[in-house]
């Protein structure tokens, strides 16, 4: 009977002893020391786990908010086997939970982010056994939202709308110069083909022109001279050319 005490005394003390000198490794929990947001717009507040525990149903979840320099702090996010959304302002209904507990994530979503959102995050965790993790915390900065996205959305709006008039203004301003190009240069007054005398040859023995009809290349050339006359010449030439057909008649 004795020895039998004896040697439950030494398992119960080497139990004891077992669990004295295994080290105890607590759990750990954490997150970016510092997030910026711009106002209106969503963030996430990522925090993570790990456990020496893999992940029970006891396992839970706080997130606590504390306001600039003011020594108190209130929960406002609760996740136990269920997330537990805020009830009360300014958190209503602007927290989502985005948190996977098997791979020890347990971040959180906050909409429609506002000025008074600035402060100080703190997430903690405890999985039992495993309940000695300390708390990690995320400093975030809400900010009016940023110029230089204002800019980017002026600077495309001024390219769709100003790049296309540039454009048409700069072919305007080439073809206004081309056209006043063409009318500083003297009208070319060539509608009939000129005969020349040849040595020795008396004007009234020449041969005079007949109303021949022009060939293909005298009509080109006859067109692309009017092309580039100026518009005005269009009269001059219509007006004459009635009065150069009767010439060319009466010479043949």
């Amino acid at each position: 009977m004795r020895g039998r005490l004896k040697s439950k005394n030494i398992s119960f003390l080497c139990l004891v002893l077992s669990l004295v000198l295994t080290p105890v490794c607590p759990m750990e929990v954490s997150t970016p020391e510092e997030v910026r947001a711009s106002r209106g717009r969503s963030v996430t507040l990522k925090c993570s786990f790990w456990s020496k525990v893999r992940g029970t149903s006891g396992l839970s979840v706080d997130w606590s908010f504390r306001r600039g320099s003011s020594s108190g702090s209130r929960t406002f996010f609760h996740f136990s086997s269920v997330p537990y959304p805020p009830r009360q302002e300014p958190f209503r209904g602007r927290v989502l939970w985005l948190g996977n507990p098997q791979y020890g994530d347990v971040s959180i979503q906050l909409l429609n982010t506002s000025l008074n959102d600035n402060g100080t995050y703190t997430c903690a965790v405890r999985n039992p056994p495993d309940v000695h993790g300390t708390p990690a915390h995320i400093q975030l900065t809400v900010t009016p939202e940023e110029l230089t996205r204002r800019f980017s959305d002026v600077a495309v709006l001024l390219a769709l709308v100003l790049l296309p008039s540039a454009v048409a203004v700069a072919i305007l301003l080439v073809r206004l110069c081309c056209c006043s190009r063409r009318r500083g240069k003297p009208p070319v007054r060539r509608l009939l083909p000129s005969v020349s005398l040849t040595e020795g040859e008396e004007p009234g023995n020449r041969k005079k022109p007949c109303n021949r009809k022009p060939t293909v290349r005298e009509q080109m050339v006859m067109c692309c001279e009017l092309y580039l006359q100026d518009p005005d010449y269009d009269e001059f030439y219509l007006h004459n050319r009635p009065q150069a057909e009767a010439v060319a008649e009466t010479q043949c």
